[in-house]
């Protein structure tokens, strides 16, 4: 009789504190974390670097950090804590903090009501960070894609840019509101995709843009992420009919549509969840 494989050891929990919130734009809140866990915070140097930050439900009283496994054996499953997972819009290292931006669609979803209401000194855990890509600056040209979920990658990934950088970002947002000034190389244009609603044909806006757009000549290094079903899109045009390798790419999806945050991580490991095939 074999042995059952040993569970993986929980990951190492950081208990930071907000610090101030900051509302960037109608739809989108900054809340910047700070105090002691800084220190054990082991920034990453990728420009996607994410974390995943743990939700309780404010009923039970439960303080951070959670034991996850004696948690699980002692409540109902739906009131374990639940992680969500948000990029790191900006480490700053003088001020000890970390910024993480939310979209807030009013009382949908978890995270984005908590970052609405939540004040200085609460405390919140989070795991990681996580990420893997920075642009190659070996790169002739840079294309970046995505909606308001990949903003602060975007951003984060235009800010680290040489001043002689060149290429384009294509944003998709839903209202003239979410359209903000972005620090960036006089060499990159900023094109703003605009979303009237949501329906069958919204996957197709990005990819859409990106295959009209006037392609420069020269290597191009491509960071698209967003909503799952408009990254299968982009996909195809950049392996199809631009003919890319998949070693030009930085494609994935960081969420879908219709689907909660839970069952969008489940079918990650399910066909209609691959973006991009190994």
């Amino acid at each position: 009789m074999q042995n059952a494989t040993p569970a993986r050891p929980p990951r190492p929990q950081l208990v930071f504190e907000v610090v101030r919130t900051a509302w960037v734009t109608p739809h989108v809140v900054r809340v910047t974390l700070g105090g002691p866990a800084f220190d054990q915070f082991q920034q990453k140097a990728v420009t996607d670097s994410y974390v995943k930050l743990l939700f309780a439900n404010p009923e039970l009283g439960l303080e951070p950090p959670y034991d996850l496994v004696a948690l699980r054996d002692t409540l109902p499953a739906e009131d374990v804590p639940v992680t969500r997972t948000y990029t790191v819009r900006r480490v700053n290292s003088e001020e000890r903090t970390i910024d993480v931006d939310f979209v807030v669609h009013g009382d949908e979803g978890l995270a984005g009501p908590w970052a609405a209401r939540v004040q200085a000194g609460e405390r919140i855990a989070l795991m990681g960070p996580g990420g893997a890509y920075s642009p190659d600056l070996t790169a002739d040209w840079h294309l970046f894609a995505g909606d308001e979920s990949a903003l602060p990658a975007i951003s984060a990934a235009l800010e680290s840019l040489p001043p002689d950088a060149s290429g384009v970002a294509f944003l998709e947002h839903g209202a003239p509101d979410d359209v903000v000034d972005l620090a960036k190389p006089a060499g990159v244009e900023v094109v703003w995709v605009r979303r009237e609603g949501r329906d069958d044909s919204t996957p197709s806006l990005l990819a859409g843009a990106v295959s009209a757009y006037s392609w420069p000549e020269g290597r191009v290094h491509v960071f698209a992420h967003g909503e799952r079903e408009s990254m299968k899109t982009l996909r195809d045009v950049f392996l199809k009919e631009r003919g890319l390798e998949k070693s030009q790419l930085s494609l994935s999806g960081y969420w879908a549509a219709g689907r909660t945050e839970d069952r969008f991580q489940a079918e990650k490991r399910e066909p209609i969840g691959i973006v991009l095939p190994a």
